[in-house]
């Protein structure tokens, strides 16, 4: 039965289309984003997808299949298809069928309990399963190889089975501290609301599971602060894993701020210093380094090293392969995972899911641009032309190839100039992927280039220079993509990027999410090749963003605009 007041066709292969110039678009959009996934957006439809993991994460945070099914329902301009609602019934259900508990009597022990004895019967029968069995107990449970509690949850998730895991977490060694009344500037210090909510979220309740889990806020929301307030809540001895040298000194920085620890009782592990002590922040990178690809790992004995209490994996979302694998074996230790987006473009969300845990917690950017915790950020797409001879070119290259032409379209140069006249005296960010292009553009522009290139120290100081006033404009590769803390960058101008990377999209859009004095607003503009590859894959690298509320306006470059400076190729 049709139902033309509502905004969404929900169709039988878990994809719904829903209406932009419905008067419900809003609302329907924040709905569907709880349980589905974005992957098309169009001027007339967004294309949701519901996924298993998309469809546990919002069982994980107390969507029942029947709220999942009657938000379709309520949306639907046609009935819903009646073998759509057993599936998602079917899928939904599945979360909490499987539980791994411990035993009565002996804590060393546990069980893999299951609410359905059929179900349970199904998942003895699988042959990849046999090795984490010890005994069967009963008919309703199994008793499980207790050192292979991670890798049994990662292969059943696998399979298509989620997980809670009940059996709880060692305390770790007790670490005691307080949270700062006060921050070094004299200004009062004290939780956001939402971040409580979060920290408590992560803790669990007498009805809800907790101990391990992924908490999703935007970028200057305070996810360190949130991680901070977690590692007090819980007061042992902490290993803290983020993604690069200037992430280890931000998180340093910041508990010494903001708690009642010194900075002798934090060690910093990476390829500077291999510091253990009671708080120890480590890189991704020196946890995987090795001398070859046939030698060990050497640096993952850090989490044997103390007996931590807690683990924070910062920026979960580029926890890399091999500390997947070492987190399988410590599931007795709790587990936080802070990201700005659950997205992973190598398809890895399940092993976050079942290893880390499931999403705990969630806030929308805008509504905490709503509440000036963020600032407000004018999305634009500039979109130019390439010269006559680039253009050829491009026509004759191979498709991966031609991406690399368009993105280093050197009729770019003069719309950065013009943006940045556009916003003379505000901060600003030129972000982009290839260092030649990067190169011949901070030259131009007499600005600093800011690369992998560059050593630590040396980019730390320019990063003070810029945050001083004392340079106005700095040009960053990809090591600008995460965890920078730039709080006074306003603008940020992308001029190439990781083809359609979601991931790359939102956390460069993070750079600039600080709030601002004034008007709190800031500027985000992408820069693309008209009519090529590279104007296709930003549409999907804007996808995730998009979810979130944000709306890309677009702005055509003509010949005028480009001014002498471009190069016509004639």
């Amino acid at each position: 039965m049709l139902n033309s007041q509502r905004s969404c066709i929900v169709q039988r292969d878990f994809t719904v289309l829903l209406d932009t110039s419905h008067p419900g678009f809003e609302e329907a959009r924040q709905q569907l984003s709880c349980f589905a996934e974005l992957i098309k957006s169009l001027s007339t439809f967004y294309t949701y997808r519901m996924t298993r993991i998309s469809l546990w994460n919002a069982a994980a945070t107390g969507w029942s299949a029947s709220d999942i099914v009657n938000t379709l329902q309520q949306l639907s301009k046609w009935d819903v298809p009646q073998k759509l609602i057993q599936d998602i019934e079917q899928l939904v259900l599945r979360y909490g069928k499987l539980l791994l508990v411990p035993d009565d009597s002996d804590e060393h022990i546990i069980h893999l309990e299951c609410t359905d004895d059929k179900l349970l019967q199904e998942i003895i029968s699988y042959p990849s399963l046999s090795i984490y069995w010890e005994v069967d107990d009963s008919a309703a449970r199994i008793k499980v190889v207790s050192s292979m509690r991670g890798h049994l949850k990662q292969e059943l998730m696998r399979l298509g089975y989620p997980v809670i895991d009940l059996v709880g977490y060692h305390l770790g060694k007790p670490l005691h501290f307080g949270l700062a009344k006060q921050l070094p500037d004299g200004s009062d210090f004290r939780l956001r609301s939402y971040q409580q909510d979060a920290i408590r979220a992560f803790e669990g309740s007498q009805t809800a599971a907790g101990g391990s889990g992924v908490l999703v806020l935007p970028c200057g929301a305070g996810k360190t602060v949130i991680g901070i307030g977690i590692m007090e809540r819980f007061q042992c001895e902490t290993l803290i894993l983020t993604s690069n040298s200037t992430s280890v000194k931000q998180w340093i920085n910041e508990i010494v701020s903001t708690t009642s620890l010194s900075a002798s009782d934090i060690g910093e592990y990476s390829g500077l210093k291999k510091e253990v002590k009671p708080i120890t922040v480590a890189t991704y990178q020196i946890l995987t380094h090795r001398k070859s690809k046939d030698d060990p790992f050497e640096h993952m004995k850090l989490f044997d090293e103390r007996d931590w209490g807690l683990i924070i994996y910062d920026e979960v979302h580029l926890l890399p392969a091999p500390v997947f694998r070492a987190t399988a074996d410590i599931q007795a230790t709790r587990r936080l995972g802070l990201t700005a987006t659950l997205v992973r473009e190598d398809g890895c969300e399940q092993d976050v899911f079942s290893l880390i845990g499931p999403k705990r917690f969630e806030v929308p950017w805008k509504e905490l641009e709503k509440q000036g915790w963020i600032a407000r950020v004018e999305c634009e797409e500039w979109r130019v032309d390439m010269p006559r001879t680039t253009l050829e070119r491009y026509r004759l290259a191979e498709k991966k190839e031609q991406f690399r032409i368009a993105a280093e379209n050197s009729n770019k140069l003069p719309v950065i100039r013009q943006l940045l006249n556009k916003h003379l005296g505000l901060p600003a960010l030129i972000i982009g992927q290839y260092i030649d292009q990067l190169k011949e553009i901070a030259a131009k522009l007499n600005a600093p280039l800011i690369s992998g290139e560059m050593p630590q120290q040396q980019r730390n100081e320019w990063y003070a220079k810029f945050k001083e006033g004392k340079v106005p404009v700095i040009v960053v590769s990809k090591v600008a993509n995460f965890a920078v803390d730039l709080p006074d960058a306003a603008v940020a101008i992308q001029v190439s990027g990781s083809f359609g990377s979601r991931q790359e999209e939102a956390q460069r859009l993070g750079r600039i999410l600080r709030p601002k004095k004034d008007s709190n607003t800031a500027f985000f503009y992408t820069i693309v090749s008209q009519d090529t590859r590279e104007q296709d894959f930003a549409l999907r690298r804007q996808l995730f963003l998009i979810e979130q509320g944000y709306e890309y306006s677009i702005h055509y470059v003509n010949e005028e605009e480009l001014g002498m400076e471009a190069i016509s190729g004639t």
